[in-house]
């Protein structure tokens, strides 16, 4: 079982210009204050950017694959029931380095904004 199976994080839509995927707030994602856990936020931003930054790795026929190096994510809003929605868009498509932006929303509203770099690593490497 992989970590989106684990979670239940579910993917909505991948291309090269957006990915959009999703995950049910449950205790299991909570802290004991009742909140979901920052490190869920980071996940779905990572789990999101890598999606869309492999996805242009492929349509664009490179032998790569793209690995998370840097987050940082900005906690907006305490989320405590209903759906999480993230969003990943391309910032940069670079030869060595894609820049995703990813926001998280829930019911509509900004909960936090990520950014995440991945580095762009030859298969044979």
């Amino acid at each position: 079982m992989n970590l989106l199976q684990y979670l239940g994080i579910k993917i909505q839509t991948v291309t090269v210009n957006q990915v959009i995927i999703s995950i049910n707030v449950t205790d299991q994602l909570k802290q004991p204050f009742g909140i979901v856990h920052g490190g869920i936020n980071a996940t779905l931003a990572e789990t999101a950017a890598s999606l869309g930054a492999n996805a242009w790795l492929t349509n664009n026929d490179r032998h790569q694959v793209a690995t998370g190096v840097d987050i940082n994510t900005h906690h907006l809003r305490a989320v405590k029931t209903g759906v999480l929605k993230a969003v990943a868009t391309p910032l940069k498509l670079g030869q060595r380095i894609q820049t995703w932006q990813v926001q998280t929303f829930n019911d509509d509203q900004i909960t936090s904004n990520s950014t995440v770099s991945l580095l762009n690593t030859n298969l044979d490497s």
